[in-house]
């Protein structure tokens, strides 16, 4: 797997959440997975792609997330309160002030991500010089996803979410998995942008797309090969499906 390129690449991984659907007190990424945490395979894609460092934000259960991941190479910001995805990945700011490369953003609760996908993904938004780059899947029932709207040249306009879509956009089956790629001065620039004017009144880090493409950064598309590799994990009946997927693909 090739090194990370000059301008560095460093990879910030949102693990703060408690996942209440799982039905279990546990924070949401230490349910295992073939015997480890789920975390730990996003950790693992990232080191393989010659992720230079690998930030981990924890909230729910920290202390315990924390040792889970002891033997790892990894560094942790703490997402005290939770305000949304965006609020998440600002708690990696202080560690990344003079940082100027590539932010790879990954899910703790996707372990069938694949460290070939994250490259597809790093690769194209290197060759795009894109402010940023999102991951999408093609799946055959996108019902309660985000949907990717295109424009005529390929690049990502906006990311539409169910409840706002209209008949038409529903239809679109090119969903995002919520990992991405960032120009990182531009991310946080355009995180320092966003409001709370949701009815969740959370800070969203789908929101800084619009802005990067209003402030004239180019949005890319990358598409997984594999719909399954951007999966998340919500539920007990989920992370069982996921066990006979990794079981098919070692087989």
């Amino acid at each position: 797997m090739p090194e990370a390129e000059e301008e560095g690449l460093v990879t910030v991984i949102m693990a703060a959440g408690k996942g209440t659907r799982m039905k279990s007190d546990m924070a949401k990424v230490l349910h295992t997975l073939h015997g480890k945490p789920m975390v730990c395979y996003a950790i693992e894609a990232a080191q393989r792609i010659g992720s230079d460092r690998t930030i981990v934000i924890v909230g729910h259960q920290a202390p315990s997330v924390k040792s889970a991941l002891a033997e790892y190479a990894v560094e942790f910001a703490e997402q005290r309160e939770q305000m949304g995805t965006g609020h998440a990945v600002m708690q990696a700011e202080p560690l990344l002030r003079d940082f100027d490369g590539t932010l790879l953003v990954l899910a703790g609760d996707t372990p069938l991500i694949k460290a070939e996908t994250l490259q597809t993904l790093c690769t194209l938004h290197r060759n795009k010089k894109a402010a940023a780059t999102i991951l999408t899947a093609t799946i055959s029932n996108p019902y309660g996803l985000g949907r990717i709207i295109r424009d005529e040249e390929g690049q990502v306009r906006r990311i539409v979410e169910e409840k706002d879509a209209s008949e038409e956009e529903k239809k679109i089956r090119e969903v995002n998995s919520s990992i991405y790629c960032f120009d990182a001065k531009r991310l946080f620039d355009a995180l320092s942008r966003i409001r709370p004017d949701n009815k969740q009144g959370e800070l969203y880090l789908t929101d800084t797309i619009s802005i990067l493409r209003e402030s004239g950064g180019w949005i890319a598309g990358a598409m997984a090969d594999d719909p399954d590799d951007t999966t998340g994990i919500n539920t007990v009946e989920h992370l069982e499906a996921a066990a006979r997927i990794l079981d098919s693909r070692n087989a």
